[in-house]
């Protein structure tokens, strides 16, 4: 092979790696912060809102119907260099809350592995991470990912995430903080599961870290698979300044703390007009007895719940290059008391959603969604009913 042989075949093989690695990244799952931090500009921008109407429904009584602003979210990166970025995300809901969603430094330790450190999203289910209105179905995000993720969840922590593209695989790993369960009273309750256990980063109490991770696989092109793990103690103020020594004192303690060992799976497809996704997370809950006695809560032992969505983009096969219309469907069974231990099981909170409606994108970042939502719950044959309008809008 003489030079120019050599040279030409060197550069065909670095453009085909070029071709193949970009062929990838477009199959790689991205939220806004992953693309902004994709982007080569110093700083860049981001957003997302959601605008929502929401009216009860009764053959009896007359109920008020709620509009809100519900989310309006403002996103910025910076890049210090080619290895080192900085990503914040900051929320305000309902007009007069503030919040903090993500704050982390990222580092690049390598081609498909980077170090984060800061406020991270925990990588469980789909919504959790991938919550910008445009990129799901239904004014209201589903309950699952309220109750039992519990969304938008994120702790402060610090772990390794990454790509292993001959497998088709990307990875996360972290040690986070922990939710918190107890501050005097009762964070956690049979109702709303660990929902007010999250401490958003906001003088969050640290006694013991908890490990969340995730693996999500990409090869199958229009399909994605996603294993998800949250495994840990929660965190009590009832430790602070306990005598070594003084073994009553730890004990009460620690019948103010639960283990969290929480599992999920998500698929996601999308092909032509067609799109389905999927949800199912199961968590079983250590010392809940002990933690139910002493705080006089309902904790279940175990939580969970799935979600199966499907839809059709109504003008794919129409010369309406700039829209989509998706008709969607989506049913949805949570339980935050799947079991109990030593406390009476609640049939009112083994419920039953059942959303339909539409989508309407009028570009990739602005939507306008309607739909017509179902609750039940075992407790009960009466049936609950309520109609959506939204407005969504992403850019970044």
């Amino acid at each position: 092979m003489n030079l120019k042989t050599a040279f030409i075949f060197a550069f065909v093989l670095l453009q085909s790696a070029l071709f193949a690695q970009t062929k990838m990244d477009t199959l790689v799952p991205k939220n806004t912060a992953q693309t902004m931090m994709a982007k080569d500009a110093r700083l860049t921008i981001g957003g997302y809102a959601e605008i929502d109407y929401n009216q009860p429904i009764s053959a009896t009584n007359r109920l008020n119907g709620k509009l809100d602003v519900h989310r309006l979210v403002m996103l910025f990166g910076y890049k210090f260099n080619k290895k080192t970025q900085f990503v914040t995300e900051i929320e305000f809901e309902h007009v007069k809350e503030v919040f903090v969603e993500q704050a982390f430094l990222s580092h690049k330790l390598g081609r498909n592995v980077n170090l984060n450190a800061g406020l991270i999203l925990i990588p469980m289910g789909i919504i959790n991470e991938y919550h910008e209105p445009t990129t799901f179905n239904g004014v209201e995000r589903p309950n699952l990912d309220k109750y039992i993720v519990p969304t938008t969840w994120r702790e402060i922590g610090i772990g390794l995430n990454g790509r292993v593209n001959s497998w088709s695989l990307r990875y996360q790993a972290y040690l986070v903080n922990g939710l918190k369960s107890f501050d005097g009273s009762a964070k956690l309750s049979g109702q709303n599961g660990f929902r007010s256990g999250r401490q958003k980063a906001a003088e969050a109490i640290a006694s013991a870290p908890n490990f969340a991770g995730k693996v999500e696989y990409y090869g199958f092109g229009n399909l994605k698979f996603g294993l998800s793990t949250y495994l840990g103690n929660t965190q009590s103020t009832s430790y602070n300044g306990i005598d070594r020594n003084d073994d009553f004192g730890m004990s009460q303690a620690d019948s103010t703390v639960v283990g969290l060992y929480l599992w999920g799976a998500d698929f996601r497809y999308n092909k032509k007009g067609f799109q389905a996704r999927g949800q199912f997370n199961y968590g079983l809950v250590g010392n809940a007895s002990a933690y139910n006695q002493f705080t006089g809560s309902d904790v279940g032992s175990a939580i969970g719940g799935y979600y199966v969505e499907a839809g059709y983009d109504l003008f794919h096969s129409l010369d309406f290059k700039n829209y989509q219309l998706i008709a969607f469907t989506r049913f949805e069974q949570y339980n935050t008391h799947q079991s109990v231990d030593q406390i009476e099981q609640n049939d009112a909170f083994k419920r039953t959603e059942i959303t339909s409606g539409l989508t309407w994108k009028l570009s990739t970042g602005a939507a306008l969604k309607a739909d017509y939502q179902r609750f039940t719950t075992a407790a009960s044959d009466e049936a609950k009913h309520q109609l959506n309008f939204g407005v969504g809008i992403w850019f970044n």
